[in-house]
């Protein structure tokens, strides 16, 4: 067997060993060590002392115990323990009809801060299996409804990368703020004009706007308006 005989198998065990690692590396979710119904995490909700506190969130399940000061009775996030609230981690109705795993109608933006969610729970607690539902079938494969989540979630993620790319061509104002004397924008280089930002209706649903700093030349853009009440061609405007 020759020199390049063997150089050719190292690199194919090589690659082997490179795409076991990073490619094929199983999922920390891959084999779940249980199954829960609703009824059955509803017990894991801090009351009863002799069972770990649980909570779900896009249908995975975590032992937060070692959190029994935040999730535990009493504690500030006691309304997560036994149940999927995924929706109260980003809109903060922690009552009623809002401790909720439904994300019916959040935006990209929304979605994907519940997926960060879960990734901070993911590095921080142990993950102890997943909830029969909405996220994951009774056979614990997970379902459309989750997959379209991680989508919307990763879509958001791109808009963000895109929306700061584009942003960094332009630059924003400086400002300022006090109790006293109010707010203020100002240009060093430039003047201060309002500019629509189009990415945001896709990333939260609505319209926002930002402070530049544009040249004469650049005011024919689309989306531009003067600060009320400040000059056409202050340097500085209150705000």
């Amino acid at each position: 067997m020759g020199r390049s005989t063997y150089i050719g198998i190292a690199a194919a065990f090589a690659f082997s060993s490179f795409a076991f690692r990073f490619f094929l590396k199983p999922h920390q979710h891959h084999q779940p060590s249980r199954l829960f119904t609703v009824q059955e995490l509803s017990l894991y909700n801090g009351t009863d002392e002799q069972l770990p506190i649980f909570l779900g969130i896009l249908g995975s399940v975590f032992d937060v115990t070692k959190g029994k000061s935040h999730y535990g009775v009493g504690g500030a996030y006691n309304h997560f323990a036994g149940r999927d609230a995924s929706r109260a981690f980003v809109s903060g109705n922690f009552t009623g009809d809002g401790l909720t795993d439904t994300l019916r109608g959040l935006s990209s933006s929304e979605v994907k801060s519940v997926v960060e969610w879960r990734d901070f729970f993911i590095k921080t607690y142990t993950f102890v299996g997943r909830l029969v539902g909405r996220y994951y079938d009774f056979r614990g494969i997970p379902t459309k409804y989750l997959k379209n989540a991680e989508a919307k979630a990763a879509r958001g993620a791109q808009l963000l990368e895109k929306q700061k790319k584009e942003e960094k061509k332009i630059p924003n104002c400086n400002s300022k703020w006090s109790q006293h004397e109010g707010g203020e924008v100002w240009c060093d280089d430039g003047y201060p004009r309002l500019m629509q930002r189009p990415l945001e209706i896709a990333l939260t649903g609505k319209m926002s706007k930002r402070c530049v700093c544009l040249k004469e030349e650049e005011f024919q853009q689309p989306g531009l308006e003067v600060y009320e009440g400040c000059d056409y061609h202050a340097k500085a405007c209150k705000v």
